[in-house]
Formats: C-alpha cells, structure tokens, sequence
C-alpha cells in the first residue's frame, strides 16, 4: 500500500541559497557554469592543446560531446613526452532515431570532412562522430545545424535522446508514438542560449524570465533516458530505462501507456552499492498526460537525486533509497491524481526484423544488419558509400535502431529492385546472411576511444562470434536467436545486464560473464564467472550450448533454459 507523500519539497536545484559545500564537485561546477557556458567560448581557442579545461568537459557533454583521446597511441606518445592525441565524440540528438535520406546525406559530409570516414549508431537510436579535433567541433556541430540537427542534450545530466520502437507492426501506432516522443524530447531539453552562443556565434540577450524553469541552475543529479515501446517489441530495453511508456492500443488505435519507472544498466566494479535496475510498472495514463507524467517523474528526480555522490545519483538508487511506493505517491500527487491499474500487454522479442517486409500501409522497410552499428567502408562492405547512394534516391525516411541497425524505410515497391541493386554493388545485399545470434549482437564502442573503457568489445565482437558460430553450427543453434552483449566497462552501453550472454570488461583480454538475461528484456541475468579470459568463455559456451541444444522445452529461449535449470560453468 502507498504510503502519503510529505508537503511539496523545496526544489533544492533552483534553490540559489544553498550552499555549494552540500553540492558534489560536478554539481558544483554546473551550478558555477552560468548555464552551461563555463568557459568553452575560451578553451576553444587555446591552440596550445588539443583540450579542453577539465571543468569544461565535464560541461560539454551536455552540449552532446565527451573529449576523448586515441588510447591505441597513448602509451607511445607518452615516451615521446607528448600529450594525448585528444579527439572529441558529438553525438546528435535525434529522437526515435529518424532522419530523411537528405540528413543522412549532411551527416555523410560531416562524417567524411571531420569524422574519419565513419559514423556510428548507437543503442539510443542515434549517431556519433568519433575523432575529431577541436578545431573541427564547431563546424561539425554547424553542420548539424544546416540539416535542422543538432546535439544539445545528447549526453550529460539531462533528459538524453528520446527512444521509440523502430519497426512497429501498427504503422499508425507508430506514428502517434513517433510524434510524441519527439514533443517530449524537445519539452525537456535545456532552454539556456549557451549552446546556440557558443556554436552559432549568437549574441547573448539579457532576459527577465528563468533561464531554466524546470531543470534550474544545476540540471539533474545524473543522466536520464526515456523510452517508448509498443508491443509485442521491446526493441528498446523498456525496462532499463529512467522513465519508460508501454504504448497500449484499442479497437481506435493508441489510448495510452503503462508507465515504469527506474530502470537502469549502469555499475561501479568492485562496487556491490551499485547495481543494474530493472524499471517497475507504476500504472496506466491516458496518452493526453504523457507530458505531464514525464515532468512529474523528472521533478522527483531532480528534486530527491543525490548531488553528492554521483555513483548512487541515478534515479534507480532514488527509488530504492526513498521506495517504490513513496515515489510512486509523489509522482501521482504532482500529477494531481492516481494512476490507473497498469494494462495487459504481451512482449514477444527485442530483435529486429531482418530483410523486406511490408508495411499496414503498403509500403516496404529494409532492415540491415550493421556491424556493431559501424558505417564505413571497410573490406567488401562499403557502409558510408552505400547508404550514400540511397538516400541519393529515396523518398522515405531512415530509422537507426535500438539494436545499431538501419532500416530504409516506406520504400515504393517501384523502387525496391533499383535499391537491392545499390546495396548488392557495395557488398550490402549480403549483411544478413549471419548467424541468428550475430544478428541479434550488440557491442559498445570501447576502446579506442572511449576513456571508461577496460577491454575491447566492438573490435572483439566479430572474432569472439567467429569461434563461437562453429559451436552453434555443432549443435545445430545457427538459426536461433540468442542475445549476446559486450560492454568495454561496468556502464553497461550496450545494455548487457539483460542479455542471455554478456560479457563486461575486466581489463585487456579479460571479462566477466553473464547468463540467463530474459530474451524480451524482462529479466536480468547474472554473473557466471569473473575475470576470465576467452579460453574459458568459448569452453562455457560449448558445455551450455550443448546442454541447451540437448535439454531445452519446445521453444524455450537460452536465458530461460539457464534459470530453469540453474546451469553453472563446472
């Protein structure tokens, strides 16, 4: 039973009394930044190093950008008493993961003038831009601009991008949730000028009203994500995110959502405070209160979130160090009411839907598999000059999934013969002809460019699937979809910790090993072993694989099979 909310609270973020010694160090230096400005006007002019300010960086990423270095040259340059080779990540903002054939196109610029002739998509639907240097930032970023794109609210202590289902089955379901996903990501993303004053050479402009009036002079405690999925696909991890919306439909078409709360994949290694979170369901709202609710959880966020300790800051830890039933008696008295009873749904997969398929509406989607969400021209496979090509001829949309993958999307069938005919001359028509468990991979990013990182996992991904598809094949598994997940790091980007496989990194060459993740994303899995090496993972996956392919029930997934039968490496 719910228990009664105390008296509104005072909004300790846009309290200006309070003292910065109860504020954490980031806390502190957002609450100093002037609204996101700090001093990056200046740093970007030091042609002394190729960084920024530490303070500055930390601020950065809520303009969408990390500062990184090339950690494959660290070490050398080190001996050479030079400094990093320092780079930065931009990461755009593009709810739901949708772009026209001509931003795809401005995005392809970008990539080949600044980008080092790639582009990567990520499991929050979007893009990344990796190595590139700090005279570049600004005219990469005013590229974005010129294609109505940009990357504000893409990282940081924010509401990050938006997710949504990429291939729903009810096309008109999808477009009403496309459409609200996209108000709710432009509701909440940071109303101050500084971006467009320090990427745009605006002027600034005095002004009477807040510069923040929800998010206030320190943002929120840490990042926070929103998601939006429609059944039967859990595409996108509902259950790991911050705040998530179960589409639920009627005879009509879409009515509203279930709403969960308080998911999350993010750890600290030798941390056991620190913990993925599956989300709660809390309720149902009609879709007319989807706004409202999002500013209702946000608000306990911000208002109840440690800015103390970052490492306990993420919503999941305020729902558990105040309660479920607490947050969800503050959530309904800020929004004036109780929650509806949460709504039956059925979730039947998270994968996509590989190949042609045709839409309710006539038209056709081509899903392809992309390599860890990898475009470039690498090999046989040209990416970046292929899809190039496309959206050199296509009249529909892109969508980039949660899963890294690109479908090319409300393709006439007029049309579907001349765009086979691109993908077959650039070594595309072939990217699904992969085992199901390759398809159905996900790897961060990792080294060598992410400073978190502990040991590869995209570059490692191809050749660890290389020598576990021969085991598949033995047991005659190559066509069962089975997820696998590496994360270079506890953070858990690829949303590892509800895989049926996953490793997390350790340190060079090391990880460790999870199993028995729900296939739909609705249970965690758990770790296996620690710290070991890719000996004793491919013997795991011979004895498991074996023993699956041997004793599974009629159409019982991998991760189910392990918790039913509380399989343990010997």
């Amino acid at each position: 039973m719910a228990t009664t909310a105390p008296p509104p609270p005072t909004d300790r973020s846009r309290d200006l009394s309070q003292p910065l010694d109860k504020l954490g160090p980031d806390e502190t230096i957002k609450w100093n930044s002037d609204y996101l400005r700090g001093t990056i006007e200046v740093g970007l002019l030091d042609r002394i190093t190729g960084a920024l300010p530490a303070d500055d960086t930390r601020l950065m990423k809520v303009h969408g950008m990390y500062q990184q270095d090339d950690r494959d040259v660290r070490d050398e340059r080190r001996r050479q008493k030079l400094e990093p080779d320092f780079r930065f990540m931009i990461r755009v903002r593009l709810p739901g993961g949708d772009a026209t054939p001509a931003q795809w196109l401005k995005l392809d610029e970008l990539a080949r003038m600044h980008g080092n002739d790639q582009i990567r998509i990520t499991t929050r639907q979007t893009f990344q831009f990796h190595w590139i240097v700090k005279d570049e930032v600004r005219p990469t970023i005013q590229g974005l601009h010129d294609a109505l794109l940009d990357s504000i609210a893409a990282c940081g202590d924010v509401n990050r991008n938006v997710m949504q289902p990429s291939d729903a089955e009810d096309s008109d379901v999808q477009a009403e949730v496309t459409a609200i996903s996209g108000r709710i990501s432009d509701e909440f993303i940071p109303k101050t000028r500084a971006y467009h004053e320090i990427w745009y050479n605006d002027q600034k402009v005095a002004q009477s009203e807040p510069v923040e009036p929800f998010y206030g002079r320190t943002y929120l405690p840490r990042k926070f994500k929103i998601g939006f999925a429609v059944p039967p696909s859990n595409d996108i991890d509902i259950y790991t995110q911050d705040l998530g919306f179960i589409a639920i439909a009627g005879p009509d078409g879409l009515e509203g959502f279930n709403v969960t709360i308080g998911g999350g994949m993010g750890r600290t290694e030798n941390d056991d405070t620190t913990y993925p979170r599956l989300a709660d369901a809390i309720g149902y709202i009609p879709k007319a209160e989807v706004s409202a609710a999002t500013e209702a959880v946000m608000g306990v966020q911000r208002d109840y979130g440690s800015r103390i300790d970052r490492h306990h800051a993420r919503f999941k830890y305020t729902v558990d160090a105040k309660g479920l039933d607490w947050i969800k008696a503050e959530i309904e008295r800020r929004l004036g009411h109780a929650l509806e009873p949460a709504r039956a749904f059925a979730f039947t997969s998270n994968g996509d839907r590989f190949g042609w398929r045709e839409t309710d509406r006539g038209t056709h989607h081509c899903t392809l598999f992309v390599p860890s969400g990898r475009v470039w021209n690498r090999g046989e496979q040209k990416w970046l000059d292929g899809l190039r090509a496309v959206a050199k001829i296509h009249h529909g949309n892109f969508r980039y999934t949660p899963n890294q993958n690109v479908i090319i999307a409300d393709v006439p069938a007029s049309e579907k013969a001349r765009i086979e005919a691109i993908l077959a001359e650039h070594g595309l028509s072939e990217s699904n002809a992969r085992s199901a468990m390759r398809l159905n991979s996900i790897a961060c990013v990792a080294m060598p460019t992410c400073g978190l990182a502990m040991a590869e996992a995209e570059r490692y991904m191809p050749e660890l699937l290389d020598k576990i598809e021969p085991i598949l094949a033995k047991h005659g598994l190559t066509d069962d979809p089975i997820t696998i997940r590496i994360s270079g790091c506890p953070n858990g980007c690829s949303r590892p910790y509800v895989a049926e496989i996953a490793l997390s990194g350790r340190a060079p060459g090391k990880y460790n090993l999870y199993l028995g993740g729900g296939f739909h994303g609705e249970r965690l899995n758990k770790m296996a072993l620690e710290n070991v090496g890719e000996p004793v993972i491919l013997g795991v996956m011979e004895d498991l694989l074996g023993r699956y392919a041997a004793g599974r029930e009629t159409g019982e997934r991998l991760g189910d099979f392990v918790t039913r039968t509380g399989f343990a490496p010997a």
